[in-house]
């Protein structure tokens, strides 16, 4: 009761926050100002003191091009912390960075993770916010933040599919009554894309590309459906055969025939919850369709893809990239009758 008390008194005082942990990106909201934070889950550390050299887009920037002497880590890994110690230095950098300076009151903040995730993992994500000095830790499952922020009503019995492709997992999720009534979590998303174009690369054209080069042409020209016209772009990387860097240039076709193996894993996974659910909430999808989200919504002609194979209507919000941190923030603003959607 005391306990309680004192968090209502630190809830006035402090700047409560909502982060979508990402294994791609970190995205922060807080309350009243909405997203302060959309940063790269990238942190450079220098080798010889362990000290930080960069942390989000300035370590991006690096991956790939550093000297022996700093190494460029990617904390998050399918969804989950795979560095404890670099994961809450990187959230320390980040909070510093859009709190300007720690509050006497330390905040409370509600966190995104994927439906996979185990109770180690959940430990780890909690551990690694309390150290990095946030109050009360509350976790909701990634599909639901996302059905939050694109307008589900999740309060009502009745059945609504999501699917958030992140950077390191796949989340299919059925919501009803504010709970996931069916839902299914696979650790290919968008790293696995770009690393199949990576792999496509080297196979089909001995060319060693790194796996930013691979996601820049899946964004500049790959697509989950044949669309109208033929796009190009050109490829740089290291030729295997002769060992001196070279340049090619591709087609959208060639990057189709690349993602083909992740995509199929996804269209199963979709298919595999479909048939799993109940008639009635069946019934439901059928009538209110199914919302894409995350970064893998904006592959052109995914949507189609997931309409072909399923002859169900396929959403996707406005900007399916911040769809997580403003359902997580929309629970923060409304944290008495939200928090029954959180993780216990």
């Amino acid at each position: 009761m005391i306990e309680k008390s004192f968090n209502s008194i630190f809830s006035g005082f402090s700047t409560d926050l909502a982060m979508d942990l990402g294994t791609a990106n970190t995205l922060i909201y807080i309350t009243e100002k909405g997203i302060v934070l959309n940063e790269p889950s990238v942190v450079a550390i220098s080798v010889d003191d362990n000290s930080i050299e960069a942390v989000g887009l300035e370590a991006k920037k690096m991956c790939g091009r550093t000297h022996s002497r700093v190494n460029t880590i990617r904390p998050i890994k399918d969804g989950v912390i795979a560095d404890f110690d670099v994961t809450n230095r990187m959230i320390q950098y980040f909070l510093k960075k859009v709190l300007n300076q720690y509050r006497f009151f330390k905040p409370r903040m509600v966190i995104g993770v994927p439906t996979c995730i185990t109770q180690v993992e959940k430990k780890a994500v909690i551990d690694a916010s309390i150290m990095a000095g946030i109050r009360e830790v509350h976790l909701v499952e990634e599909p639901m933040a996302a059905a939050i922020g694109v307008g589900i009503p999740v309060h009502r019995p009745e059945g609504n599919m999501i699917i958030d492709i992140g950077g390191g997992t796949t989340d299919v999720a059925v919501i009803s009554l504010s709970a996931i009534a069916y839902g299914e979590s696979v650790r290919v998303a968008g790293d696995e894309i770009d690393e199949s174009i990576v792999r496509y690369m080297r196979l089909q054209h001995h060319l060693n590309i790194g796996v930013f080069e691979g996601e820049r042409a899946k964004k500049e020209i790959g697509s989950a459906f044949p669309q109208a016209g033929t796009l190009t772009t050109e490829v740089k990387g290291l030729n295997v055969k002769t060992g001196v860097p070279m340049s090619i240039t591709i087609s959208d076709e060639e990057i189709r025939e690349a993602l083909k193996e992740p995509l199929t894993t996804i269209i199963a996974v979709i298919m595999r919850a479909l048939e799993k659910i109940p008639p009635e909430l069946s019934s439901d999808i059928h009538s209110n369709g199914i919302y894409l989200t995350g970064g893998g919504a904006l592959l052109r002609g995914l949507d189609k893809m997931i309409e072909e194979k399923t002859t169900l209507k396929v959403f996707i919000p406005e900007d399916p990239l911040l769809s997580i941190v403003k359902g997580a923030g929309a629970i923060l603003d409304d944290f008495p009758n939200m928090k029954k959607v959180c993780i216990n």
